[in-house]
C-alpha cells in the first residue's frame, strides 16, 4: 500500500521584548536560576497580570507579514493543566479568539514553490524549565523562563514530507528574524517546533490519527523525527496495529521517538476567559502604524532584486534568506549595472558563502565588507584582473592584508596582479607566440582544434597569466584566420 504523509507544525517563537508578557521581569537568557522571576511569574497570592504592549505589537507585525486577518478584539484564556514548572497551574494563552487568524507562507522545495496555509498565531506565556542533569534523583525548577512572551504559530496540515516541513520551518525562522520579532536562537529555545504527523493511504480524504512530537529545536532533528515517526506509523498499521493519539519526544541519541503522554484535546484543558485580563482591542491607528513600520518583506525584495539587478529567481531567493544577507548584497550592488550586480551575486553565493560556512560565521561577521567586494567586482568587470587573480585578492583581504574600501586596489598593486588588457601589447605577444610555435599553427590550420588551446596556453605563459584571456582568444583567432 502507498502512503501519504500529512504534517502540520506548531511553532513557538519567543518574542524579542526586554520584559515578560505579563510582568516587568527581564527575559534575558543565561541568568542564574530563579533570579529573573518576580512575584507575578511565581504566581504569589494577590498578583495581577499586566499585558506587555510590545508583545502585542510583534504579534500584529507577524500577522501583517503573512497576510493574515488581525482580529480587532481577541481574548486571553486560562489553559489548565498541572506541570511542576507551571506555577499557577494554568497557562495564560489565547484560544477561541486569537490576535492573528489565517495567513500563508510560501516555501521553496527544490525548484518547486508551495504555499502553506496558517491557521492562527496567538500570544501566550512560556512555562518554566525542569532541570534534571545537575541533580541526583531529583528535579530542579528554574522559573526564569516562566512568563516569557511566545507567539504560537499554527499551520494547516499542508505539508507532505519532512523536506517540506523543514523548508517551512526555515522560511518561518527567517521571517520572524527578518521582521525583528524573535532572535531565532534555537539553541536557547527561542524558536522551537512541535510536529503533528500522521499517515493515510494515498487517495483517502480522511486524516489518519496524528501524533505530536514536542520541542524540536533544530531543523535536522525536525527532519529526522518526522522521518522516524512516519516509518513507525506505517509499520504499526501494516502489522495490523492502530495508531494512538499521543504526544511523543524525539531522542537524538537513539534517533527515535518515544511516547510521552496521551494527547489531550481542547476540552481536557478546560479553557475559559481569564477574568484578570480585559479583551485585547486593536485600533485602526495602531494597526496602520505597525503596517507602515514594516520593512520590505522577503518576497517583495526578491522580486525587486530580479527586476532591478537582473539576478535569477534562485539567486534572489538565496540573497534574501536573511535580512542581513540582503542588506550586504544591496550594499555591494548599489548603482551597479547588470554585469556587476550579477558578479556581486555570484561572489556572495559562491566564494563568500563558502568561506563563511568553513569558518562557521554569519554574514555580519564577514571579513570582506560589501564596499570591498564591490571594488573587487569592478576590477573584474573592467578587465583589471582575471577571475583567478580575483580569488587571490579576496583571500588577501579576508586575511587582513589590506583594509578600507580600496583594499582590492592595494592588493592588486602590492602583488602585481594587474591584468594586461592593452590590445597592442597582447598583439605583440601573440605574434611572438605564433612565430615560435609554427608546428601548432600548422596543426590548427589543418583542423586540429586542440592546437588552439596550446597556443592560448603559450600566450598566457608568456605573460605569467596576466593577459586578458578573452582578448588573447580574439586576437589569436583573428591572426590565425588571416
Amino acid at each position: 500500500m502507498k502512503w501519504e504523509i500529512v504534517i502540520g507544525l506548531e511553532t513557538h517563537a519567543q518574542l524579542s521584548t526586554a520584559s515578560k508578557i505579563f510582568s516587568g521581569a527581564s527575559t534575558a537568557f543565561g541568568a542564574e536560576p530563579n533570579t529573573q522571576a518576580c512575584a507575578v511569574d511565581l504566581a504569589l497570592p494577590g498578583v495581577l497580570p499586566v499585558l506587555n504592549h510590545g508583545a502585542v505589537e510583534r504579534a500584529i507585525r507577524f500577522g501583517l507579514a503573512v497576510g493574515a486577518k488581525i482580529n480587532r478584539r481577541s481574548v486571553f484564556a486560562r489553559k489548565n493543566y498541572f506541570y511542576p514548572d507551571l506555577p499557577k497551574g494554568y497557562q495564560i494563552s489565547q484560544y477561541e479568539l486569537p490576535v492573528v487568524e489565517g495567513g500563508s507562507l510560501t516555501i521553496r522545495v527544490g525548484d518547486a514553490e508551495k504555499t502553506v496555509r496558517l491557521t492562527r498565531a496567538h500570544l501566550e506565556e512560556d512555562a518554566g524549565k525542569s532541570l534534571h542533569e545537575d541533580f541526583q534523583g531529583t528535579t530542579g525548577i528554574d522559573l526564569n523562563r516562566a512568563g516569557t512572551p511566545l507567539l504560537e504559530i499554527v499551520s494547516e496540515p499542508d505539508m507532505r514530507s519532512s523536506d517540506e516541513a523543514v523548508a517551512y520551518a526555515k522560511a518561518l525562522h527567517a521571517l520572524v528574524r527578518w521582521i525583528g520579532i524573535c532572535d531565532g536562537n534555537m539553541q536557547e529555545g527561542s524558536f522551537r517546533c512541535d510536529a503533528n504527523v500522521s499517515v493515510r493511504p494515498v487517495g483517502q480524504k480522511e486524516f489518519g490519527t496524528r501524533c505530536e512530537i514536542k520541542n524540536l529545536n533544530s531543523f535536522r532533528f525536525l527532519e529526522k523525527a518526522i522521518d522516524y515517526e512516519v516509518r513507525r506509523q506505517i509499520e504499526v498499521i501494516e502489522d495490523g496495529g492502530t495508531i494512538r493519539q499521543e504526544t511523543r519526544l524525539y531522542d537524538p541519541d537513539k534517533d527515535e521517538t518515544r511516547s510521552m503522554r496521551s494527547k489531550e484535546d481542547a476540552h481536557d484543558y478546560r479553557y475559559f476567559p481569564d477574568p484578570d485580563l480585559l479583551p485585547l482591542a486593536v485600533s485602526e491607528e495602531t494597526l496602520e502604524a505597525i503596517r507602515k513600520a514594516l520593512p520590505e518583506l522577503p518576497q517583495a525584495k526578491q522580486a525587486r532584486f530580479a527586476a532591478s539587478y537582473g539576478v535569477t529567481a534562485y539567486d534572489a531567493a538565496v540573497l534574501t534568506s536573511s535580512r542581513e544577507l540582503a542588506d550586504f548584497f544591496e550594499g555591494a550592488a548599489q548603482k551597479a549595472d547588470a554585469k556587476a550586480a550579477k558578479l556581486c551575486a555570484n561572489w556572495i553565493t559562491g566564494q563568500l558563502n563558502a568561506r563563511l560556512n568553513d569558518e562557521a560565521l554569519d554574514i555580519t561577521q564577514s571579513k570582506v565588507s560589501a564596499p570591498q567586494l564591490r571594488r573587487l567586482v569592478d576590477r573584474i568587470a573592467d578587465g583589471s584582473i582575471s577571475g583567478n587573480a580575483a580569488k587571490t585578492v579576496f583571500d588577501a583581504i579576508w586575511a587582513g592584508e589590506a583594509n578600507g574600501e580600496d583594499a582590492a586596489d592595494i592588493v592588486i598593486k602590492n602583488k602585481g596582479l594587474q591584468q594586461i588588457s592593452d590590445a597592442g601589447t597582447i598583439e605583440k605577444i601573440v605574434d611572438d607566440v605564433l612565430a615560435a610555435n609554427a608546428p601548432q599553427v600548422a596543426d590548427y590550420k589543418a583542423g586540429k582544434e586542440k592546437a588552439f588551446n596550446s597556443l592560448v596556453g603559450q600566450a598566457m605563459k608568456a605573460t605569467k597569466g596576466k593577459a586578458n584571456p578573452q582578448q588573447v582568444n580574439e586576437i589569436l583567432k583573428r591572426k590565425l584566420s588571416s
